[in-house]
C-alpha cells in the first residue's frame, strides 16, 4: 500500500472522528409532521413528540420556563438543522426552568424534542401567526461556527521546523 493509499484512509477516520451529534432520544418521534406542515396536522399531532431544529429567532425568560422563538429547517441525519434548505416555518419552544438567553441568542442553531402541545396566536412584525409549541424534553444548542477571513484554499502540511520573519 502507497503513502496515499493509507493518509486518506486515516485522515477520512480522523476527520468523522471529531463531528459529533447530539445524544437525543429520539425513540417515539413523529417524523411525519414538521414544523411547515397544515395547521390542521399539527393540531391532530398534539401529544405526538417531533424532534425539530432551526435557527433561534428570539427566547425570553418568563417566570418558571423560557420560551425560544425558532425559524424550523429541515434536520440532517444528525439532527443539525439544515439552513442550506429552505425555511419550513416558525414554532416556539417552551423549556421548563431558566435558560442563558446570551446562550440561546439569534442565529444560533437548535434541535429540540418534544411533544407538540399547542398552537399558539402570536405575531410576525403586525402579521398574525399561529405557532405549534413544543414542551422541550431534550435541547442541543449547536456550537458556533466560528468566522474565517477566507482568502481561499490554504493547506500546511510538514515536518521540521519553520521560522517566520
Amino acid at each position: 500500500m502507497s503513502i496515499p493509499q493509507i493518509v486518506l484512509p486515516l485522515f477520512i477516520v480522523l476527520l468523522f472522528g471529531c463531528t459529533t451529534a447530539p445524544k437525543l432520544d429520539t425513540a417515539g418521534v413523529d417524523q411525519t409532521v414538521t414544523p411547515g406542515s397544515p395547521i390542521k396536522e399539527i393540531l391532530a399531532a398534539q401529544g405526538r413528540r417531533v424532534q425539530w431544529g432551526g435557527s433561534i429567532i428570539s427566547s425570553t425568560n418568563l417566570r418558571d420556563t423560557t420560551q425560544i422563538e425558532v425559524l424550523g429547517y429541515p434536520l440532517e441525519q444528525s439532527g443539525r438543522p439544515a439552513t442550506n434548505q429552505a425555511e419550513l416555518g416558525r414554532f416556539l419552544v417552551l423549556y421548563d426552568g431558566y435558560l442563558e438567553t446570551v446562550d440561546y441568542a439569534p442565529g444560533r442553531l437548535l434541535t429540540v424534542v418534544g411533544p407538540l402541545v399547542e398552537i399558539r396566536e402570536g405575531t410576525v412584525g403586525k402579521a398574525d401567526y399561529r405557532y405549534p409549541l413544543i414542551a422541550a424534553e431534550q435541547l442541543h444548542l449547536w456550537p458556533q461556527e466560528e468566522a474565517h477571513d477566507y482568502r481561499g484554499p490554504q493547506f500546511h502540511f510538514g515536518i521540521g521546523v519553520g521560522i517566520g520573519l
